[in-house]
């Protein structure tokens, strides 16, 4: 695997932050795990993303943990994400984007900005992330 240069943010709210967004993304991963339709990896990803931010400690544990690991590992490896994984993800969000289109959002410009934000994810899930064997 290649090896990824933790650099925490010198702004110690900052550090607690991301320390806290990412600890939200490894639980979601983690329900991901027992809970069908809800994505594992792509959360994985976002929490070693903020924890390369704030503590290297933390990296480091979620990169090397059995349970967690292999996720992250397999999409830095270019292994990419179990269609399964593609799948789910595609289609949360295709529901919280239409969801939040319909039914929650009335600002014709905010309805733009989150359908245009899936979009973006679909694409990079589809152009960017190898499907893993």
């Amino acid at each position: 695997m290649t090896e990824k240069i933790v650099k925490p943010k010198k702004n110690k709210l900052i550090r607690i932050l991301w320390i806290l967004l990412g600890s939200l993304f490894v639980g979601i991963g983690y329900l991901g795990i027992f809970v069908p339709g809800l994505p594992t990896t792509i959360f994985l990803i976002l929490a070693a993303g903020c924890y390369i931010r704030s503590s290297e400690k933390l990296y480091n544990w979620l990169i090397n943990n059995k349970i967690f690991g292999k996720y992250i590992k397999d999409y830095y490896e270019g292994k990419g994400m179990p269609l399964k994984s593609k799948i789910l993800a595609f289609s949360m969000i295709i529901i919280f984007c239409s969801f939040a289109i319909f039914f929650v959002i009335e600002l014709i410009w905010v309805q733009l900005i989150v359908g245009l934000a899936g979009i973006i994810g679909i694409s990079y899930i589809i152009l960017r992330v190898p499907t893993k064997k």
